[in-house]
């Protein structure tokens, strides 16, 4: 094997989509020299790259920006925060103005008023121009390159990352005065499109570095798909009838409400669907803003629209859902010095509280919340001491550093989790029993993953990190969803299927080889937990 990378930076961003990339781009403009490692080729991994997507673009006006908030308000289960919710719609409106100069994006322009639309990005097309933005401003990438451990001084705060190179076969270290972890979400292997780096790689490193997460209970979004696809772009569905195999309508089925409906007629039979509320002008909209929805059924001589095709529900966990990694202050500092979080990787409560805010949302948070971590971990790394390499250890533990001899493969570990976090049956439409079950068998899976998932080569090890990430990610979230007792948001409990209004909190949570959960004021979400 050729001899390890090492580096030293200002400050180091982990993960290659649009909240890494703002992050590094807000970074570099703070006079930091930023590195940023992507496990795949930033630009085209992730999940916002292969797809078209809304953005939470509001005018500066009061009433509008009002309007916007109320809009999910409900729907989320009053958990969102003004305050952040109004920094968002503040920073996303800046950030779009950038992106179509300084960016070079080439938005639309709206015939009726000559102006550019910018309500919404071609993932594409926008991740390119990240890329190439964040190279003119000097940050240096190294692509096929996860991130395997955080690096951490005796006192515990974060200073750098190590790592693998898939293409140099080769092992790095990167010393850094600050890390920004934007790896992106959870989605469990699923095959969502996008989502096969999503495996909450950032979220173990984290907790091995005694990082807290809130909100993990509000992660169990699952999307529409035509059966055996991975383009889970619900919204379209919006504009669908849903039918029993003979002909019937699936009363109460729907993509907003009523996806519950869907899941429980799966469990019985097949489900099939039909765009057949689409106006032609509604058609044409939607050929324009999400092409690649439609080569599945070109490619096979559907017309979703006059046509009816067999569907699926494929989950997609944090991605799409709103927990994560919990920030303590306006920088998106995480619970531990020295590390920040941002996107998927954060938790999204702050402005869609307990409910996924779905592309526009999601967009919006990535960009602004990438802004403020970058910024902020510029500012720290400023006024951090410089570290050499014996004064750092690798956090990482399981599936990198097991307590015994190996006995266990990645693939297996995967296919255990799945086996417990992939079924809507027991994710999707969720009661006190068959939660604890699940976890209980994750909470067992870790202690056997922990002591015999021994990697060999460098592959094995991101494997087997990724293993031991999705087992971890499912425990937290788990254990989250059994501590609140009620309905709301996305997680909804057949055994409490109401709101209850003393449960008016966010819940936290961590830990690995013990999960530990506590309860947090909406209004502040504090730094202190008990076991």
């Amino acid at each position: 094997m050729p001899a390890p990378l090492e580096l030293s930076t200002d400050v180091l961003v982990i993960g290659g989509g649009p909240a890494a990339t703002w992050a590094a781009l807000h970074a570099r403009e703070s006079g930091a020299d930023v590195v940023l490692v992507d496990k795949g080729y930033c630009g085209t991994s992730g999940a916002t790259a292969p797809s078209g997507t809304g953005v939470w673009y509001v005018a500066p006006d009061p009433e509008k920006r009002s309007a916007a908030k109320a809009s999910r308000e409900t729907l989320g289960g009053h958990l969102a925060d003004h305050h952040w919710m109004d920094r968002v719609l503040a920073q996303t409106f800046t950030n779009m103005e950038r992106l179509g100069t300084e960016g070079r994006y080439p938005f639309p322009i709206d015939p009726a008023t000559g102006a550019q639309d910018r309500t919404g990005v071609q993932g594409p097309e926008y991740m390119r121009r990240m890329r190439a933005w964040i190279q003119r401003a000097g940050v240096r990438i190294l692509d096929h390159s996860p991130a395997l451990e955080l690096l951490v001084e005796t006192d515990g705060s974060v200073r750098g990352a190590a790592g693998y190179q898939r293409h140099e076969n080769r092992d790095y270290t990167i010393l850094a005065g600050a890390v920004v972890l934007a790896s992106g979400g959870c989605a469990f292997l699923s095959r969502a499109l996008g989502t096969n780096v999503n495996t909450g790689d950032g979220a173990l490193m984290a907790a091995e570095v005694g990082a807290e997460f809130s909100g993990m209970e509000f992660s169990n979004a699952y999307g529409i798909v035509p059966a055996g696809s991975t383009v889970t772009k619900t919204a379209y569905y919006g504009y669908a009838t849903f039918f029993h195999g003979d002909g019937r309508i699936v009363e109460g089925a729907g993509s907003t409400k009523g996806r519950s409906v869907i899941a429980r007629t799966l469990l019985q039979e097949k489900v099939f669907a039909q765009l057949d509320r689409a106006t032609p002008d509604v058609q044409r909209q939607m050929r324009m803003g999400q092409p690649n929805f439609f080569l599945q059924f070109d490619r096979r001589g559907i017309n979703p629209f006059t046509d009816r095709f067999e569907i699926d529900l494929l989950a997609e966990g944090t991605v799409r859902g709103t927990g994560g990694i919990n920030i303590v202050d306006d920088t998106c500092r995480a619970t531990v010095p020295g590390l920040f979080a941002a996107g998927d990787a954060a938790t999204r409560e702050r402005i869609c509280g307990g409910f996924t805010g779905g592309g526009s949302h999601n967009s919006a948070w990535a960009m602004s919340s990438g802004t403020w971590a970058g910024t902020g971990a510029a500012r720290h790394a400023r006024h951090a001491k410089k570290v050499t390499a014996i004064d750092v250890i690798g956090a990482g533990r399981a599936g990198l550093r097991p307590e015994g001899r190996q006995t266990l493969a990645a693939q297996d570990v995967v296919a255990a989790a799945q086996a417990q976090l992939l079924p809507f049956e027991k994710n999707y439409l969720r009661s006190g029993d068959r939660l604890t079950a699940a976890a209980d068998e994750l909470d067992h899976l870790w202690i056997d993953l922990s002591a015999g998932l021994a990697p060999i080569s460098g592959v094995d090890r991101i494997r087997s990190r990724q293993a031991a990430a999705m087992t971890a990610v499912g425990r937290w979230m788990y254990r989250s969803a059994l501590l609140r007792t009620e309905s709301r948001g996305m997680s909804k409990r057949d055994d409490h299927p109401d709101l209850d209004p003393r449960q008016h909190h966010h819940i936290l949570t961590g830990g690995l080889d013990h999960v530990w959960t506590a309860t947090s004021p909406a209004e502040t979400v504090l730094l202190a937990h008990a076991s």
